[in-house]
């Protein structure tokens, strides 16, 4: 007597696929990219040189422009004696840091009453 293939089980349901594409969210930047170009610009502001912000602050330059690229987390220490260097308190170089972090929210929120459709 042949043997009968069991009965295939049926798979659970599955939830229906999205079929309308979400726009992908802005990316947010890290902190350490806001503070660097904070640093940056006031530096290029002040028409000072990487070499004499970073002597006047007593880090290396390689360090420094490492921070202004965002490439490094620096420590409060670091930040406190970076903005000291540019003539700032580190609540100034923070609350730049933060006014740059708020533009950015801004500019990537759709306005109220905006419709945005998908392509």
């Amino acid at each position: 007597m042949p043997l009968r293939p069991r009965a295939a089980r049926t798979a659970p349901p599955v939830a229906p696929v999205r079929t309308t594409p979400v726009p992908p969210k802005a990316k947010e930047p890290l902190w350490r990219d806001v503070v660097g170009d904070v640093l940056r610009r006031e530096r290029l502001a002040q028409e000072r040189t990487l070499k004499d912000v970073a002597d006047a602050a007593r880090i290396s330059m390689p360090y420094l422009s490492e921070l202004e690229r965002g490439r490094k987390e620096a420590s409060s220490e670091v930040l406190a004696a970076g903005a000291r260097a540019l003539g700032l308190s580190l609540s100034d170089l923070l609350s730049l840091a933060q006014t740059e972090l708020t533009r950015h929210a801004q500019s990537t929120r759709p306005r109220q009453g905006e419709i945005r459709l998908a392509a």
